[in-house]
């Protein structure tokens, strides 16, 4: 393989190597901030569920529930998203190892 082409082929690896690094300090961010609304969500259900007031429980879902459920469905599908570009990055890194692997033997 032409060291040109060798070179510019681990240049990139490196380049998407960050871009996959980056992507994987994001997915562990929203991981933490989904488990931190994950037990908000939990707790406020539970307090809900043991206060017999109708117009404090409106108030709790209103204030608190209804917004951490919405946060809690955000931060999954923007895991999601982001555990898709992961992988595609991966794939990336992968595929251009064994492209600048190929062609050493």
């Amino acid at each position: 393989m032409d060291t040109y082409v060798k070179n510019s082929l681990l240049e990139w690896k490196e380049e998407m190597t960050t871009q996959k690094k980056e992507l994987d300090d994001e997915f562990e961010r929203l991981k933490s901030e989904l488990q931190l609304y994950s037990y908000k969500f939990g707790i406020t259900k539970q307090v809900i569920q043991s206060t017999s007031n109708d117009k404090i429980v409106k108030n709790i879902k209103t204030t608190y529930q209804i917004p951490f459920e919405e946060k809690f469905n955000e931060l999954k599908q923007s895991i999601k998203d982001i555990e898709e570009k992961r992988r595609v990055y991966q794939m990336f890194v992968e595929k251009i190892e064994k492209a600048s692997e190929a062609d050493l033997a």
